[in-house]
């Protein structure tokens, strides 16, 4: 029987800007990054499913990897992809011009997943690529080549930075996770019908990771779902953390990960990561950082000063803006002998320590990795908004210290103050005197208005409405509708 792939969920706009690359009359190079298992090949496959595809990938690099251990592998998969057998060759050269000759006329797509991987232990083999594409690839003018690689960070250094790919680069694809409009499709046609307060108890976790959400069985509960996924021996997800950060960050994961433990508990500046690992400020840490930022694990947010509308380039926090990693750290790991014997129950969510504070944050960056839905429900274009992002003030001699979970500025002087909250039950009258506080701490310029806006999930209360406080209340659940 033929092997049934999911259904393809998504990815409009890439798509369109893929399709649109053959409309070309040159060849195209084409790159695409992104984090483990956010569906790169899965969209190069969906892409180039009614042209002539041809799919390589580099090999997991071990400590025994050697360069003609990649170069064999990619022989096997070139024999099998060409149904000929296996060419017997000692340079990357070689493979580049046999795959060239293969795929000289016509309408092709090649796909290199996992491109570090596959020049891991050939510091010549980015030279050679790029001198394979000028010399032979191009000459097909209806080829696509698509590099692709989870190591986004790698991908930046190597690749989209180096002089010697300047120009030849047609178009490069970040992929961020599903945007949750699409997520809801992973529910559609279902006999169970979710609420949005249990569709956020999953994306709380997975995020709109594809993959992850895949392994969702509607004709069970969120909760029972969760404990498949998550603390059941052989689950998707008790692993996946250790796989994540060595098959990206090899010999040196162990520090990504000490980086991705501070900021479970919340964001932090530069100086307190450096203080809280005991090391001084230097390059390699900024490194570590940018790699993650890259990487899409965390977010670099920065504030700004309203009064210019102009961000401080020194004054940022670093945010885990990725909800698996922060769920696995804080319930998972510590359970893992438990789960590996099989003895771990878990009674529910709810009864996790502090269950309600990591809730918080997991839809607090759901939110902010859907804000322009939190645009269109203020009915803001982008050219309305000067910056957007959580904000935070330090205190001063004449200023307290403040922090919002997420601010708008627009062109015409309003500040939107947004407060993001999830919660089981509908929201009471005391949230207004909560934001109040807020509000109270804020330096705001003169002539400046703010409009308080409340984003929910489960339902506010009669008297949070009859206070007429909010400019506007957002019920986030509507995005999954």
């Amino acid at each position: 029987m033929p092997i049934t792939k999911p259904v393809f969920i998504g990815r409009k706009e890439e798509l369109s800007e893929l399709h649109r690359q053959t409309r070309k009359s040159i060849a195209s190079l084409i790159i695409i990054k992104g984090r483990r298992r956010i569906g790169k090949s899965r969209l190069v496959e969906e892409f180039a499913k009614d042209y002539l595809f041809y799919e390589f990938s580099g090999l997991v690099p071990t400590e025994k990897t050697a360069k003609q251990t990649q170069i064999n592998e990619f022989a096997t998969q070139f024999g099998l992809v060409f149904n000929i057998p296996s060419p017997t060759v000692d340079d990357w050269n070689n493979l580049f011009l046999l795959l060239a000759q293969h795929t000289k006329k016509g309408r092709v797509v090649i796909l290199l997943d996992e491109i570090s991987w596959m020049g891991s232990e050939d510091p010549d083999f980015l030279g050679k690529l790029k001198n394979a594409w000028d010399l032979h690839f191009k000459r097909n003018p209806k080829l696509l080549l698509i590099i692709c690689g989870s190591s986004s960070a790698w991908i930046d250094k190597n690749i989209l930075s180096n002089t010697a790919f300047m120009g030849r680069i047609s178009y490069s694809i970040t992929l961020e996770e599903l945007p949750l409009s699409d997520c809801h499709a992973f529910w559609v046609g279902t006999k169970n019908q979710f609420s949005s307060y249990d569709k956020f108890k999953i994306l709380s976790i997975t995020g709109g990771i594809p993959r992850y959400l895949e392994e969702i069985q509607p004709q069970y509960s969120a909760e029972e779902n969760i404990r498949y996924l998550c603390f059941k021996r052989g689950g998707l997800l008790t692993q996946e953390f250790r796989d994540i950060f060595s098959d990206l960050f090899g010999k040196r994961s162990e520090k990504y990960k000490q980086i991705i433990r501070l900021l479970v508990q919340g964001s932090l500046e530069y100086s307190e990561i450096c203080e809280k690992l005991a090391v001084g400020k230097s390059g390699l840490i900024s490194e570590y950082l940018n790699d993650l930022v890259m990487s899409g694990f965390i977010s670099r947010d920065n504030t700004w000063n309203p009064k210019t509308g102009i961000t401080a380039p020194l004054l940022f926090k670093y945010r885990l803006r990725d909800n698996y990693l922060r769920f696995y750290l804080k319930y998972i790991e510590n359970k893992l002998p438990e789960i590996d014997r099989n003895v771990f129950q878990l009674k529910s969510l709810g009864s996790l320590p502090g269950w309600a504070t990591i809730m918080g944050l997991q839809f607090e960056n759901l939110v902010l990795n859907n804000r322009q839905f939190i645009h269109q429900c203020l009915k803001l274009s982008a050219g309305d908004i000067v910056v957007e992002n959580p904000y935070f003030q330090h205190p001063k001699s004449r200023q307290p210290g403040c922090q919002i979970d997420y601010m708008i500025q627009t062109r015409t002087n309003v500040l939107y103050v947004c407060e993001i909250k999830f919660s089981r039950n509908e929201l009471k009258k005391d949230i207004i005197k909560e934001v109040k506080n807020k509000m109270s701490l804020l330096s705001i310029p003169r002539g400046m208005s703010f409009c308080p806006v409340l984003i929910h999930v489960n339902g506010v209360s009669d008297g949070v409405i009859d206070e007429d406080y909010f400019t506007e209340i957002i019920d986030f659940g509507n995005i999954l509708k």
